[in-house]
């Protein structure tokens, strides 16, 4: 087992040759993708869906981080939003999903299996049919050949890799749609301001910056040796928990645990009175003890916040350490910018300090190729 060497976190010579795929420029590119995607949807014409009736819900269909860009939909429109916006990661779709509904395929590469079969499917029932992915692809060959829409494919750039790299270039199309459905309110100044925080945070954590100074080598610092319990304090804040967690799984290729308040008060609290809760200072040294990441929203129900606020009490009477990290920003977008950016970066980090390559996937590739067989 390799062990987390805090110190490779300030060896720029290690961070770059650690990371030879480009794992961090492709992080920083974070602000140029949410001005490109967004600029690149509203060229392919999102913004006459706004001459067509609301569709009765949105329906997103994707995989790993194109899955993703769902849940920010979700988050950034809000609990107010006048119709269900959901995201569904499997093979089929729920049975009411039809033709009064919207559903958006996302997919990176356009090739993910279970998103065509989704499209395909959608296709079949009549839904309304748009797609995110790389232009020329399987996935845009079925938006192009079935869908009424008269904007059936908004292309992604394929430069960025890995795919979950990508995250901003898959979600900006889906804001710009939600925009044009009147259900949220975001304009150029609302992409500039997203923009501008992504950007700060690259200034913050770029690798030149030093550990004590650095949010996201701070961030791995508190990640590393520990076992991860991540809740958020809103659909924000959660939407960039499991980001997080994903994350983590990919890049670090290290496991966390994720939970919303006030449900993670329900069940997953339980854990600090547990067996992990404290490390066992006569016992192995490599031991793994919980920790509790908090990430926290500036908009939290009065409830949430007297919970949140509880459970950080609660973790401090056993003994079990607590970060606590909050959004920035006004708008929603921004918000939730501001936290998936540091936390992108943290799972960088944390694979760089244990001396892991953070782009290669293998496990996930060798299940893809074992399936196809």
């Amino acid at each position: 087992m390799s062990s987390f060497e805090p110190e490779r976190l300030d060896d720029a010579a290690f961070l770059s040759e650690g990371d030879p795929s480009g794992m961090l420029p492709a992080v920083a590119s974070s602000g140029a993708q949410v001005r490109t995607s967004h600029r690149d949807a509203l060229e392919a014409g999102v913004s006459r869906l706004s001459g067509r009736d609301r569709p009765r819900a949105i329906v997103v269909a994707g995989m790993g981080g194109s899955a993703i860009a769902g849940d920010m939909l979700a988050a950034v429109c809000g609990g107010g939003v006048p119709i269900p916006i959901l995201t569904v990661r499997s093979y089929r779709l729920p049975g009411w999903v039809g033709a009064a509904d919207l559903v958006i395929a996302v997919s990176s590469s356009g090739t993910t299996e279970e998103t065509l079969t989704l499209a395909r499917e959608a296709v079949r029932r009549g839904c309304r049919l748009l797609t995110v992915g790389r232009a020329g692809s399987p996935l845009a060959a079925v938006a192009e050949q079935a869908s009424g829409l008269h904007v059936p494919v908004v292309p992604v750039p394929g430069a960025v890799k890995p795919p979950r790299a990508n995250l901003w270039a898959l979600t900006m199309p889906l804001i710009a749609v939600a925009s044009a459905l009147g259900l949220v309110e975001v304009g150029p100044d609302e992409v500039e301001s997203t923009a501008k925080r992504l950007e700060d945070v690259a200034h913050r954590c770029r690798p030149s910056s030093e550990s004590f100074i650095n949010p996201g080598k701070t961030l791995a610092l508190e990640l590393a040796d520990t076992i991860p319990m991540v809740w958020g304090t809103s659909p924000i804040a959660t939407a960039a928990a499991y980001r997080l967690v994903t994350q983590l799984g990919e890049n670090a290729k290290y496991p966390a645990i994720w939970g919303e308040i006030p449900e993670a008060n329900h069940n997953q609290v339980s854990a600090l009175d547990g067996p992990l809760a404290q490390r066992d200072i006569f016992g192995d040294a490599s031991s793994l003890a919980l920790r509790l990441f908090v990430l926290r929203d500036l908009e939290e129900h009065p409830q949430v916040s007297k919970r949140r606020a509880m459970s950080v009490r609660l973790a401090g009477d056993r003994g079990v350490p607590v970060s606590e990290i909050t959004a920035e920003g006004a708008h929603p977008l921004e918000r939730l910018a501001s936290l998936v950016g540091l936390v992108d970066y943290g799972s960088v980090y944390l694979a760089l300090g244990f001396g892991i390559d953070p782009a290669p996937v293998r496990a996930i590739a060798e299940l893809k190729a074992r399936i196809s067989q």
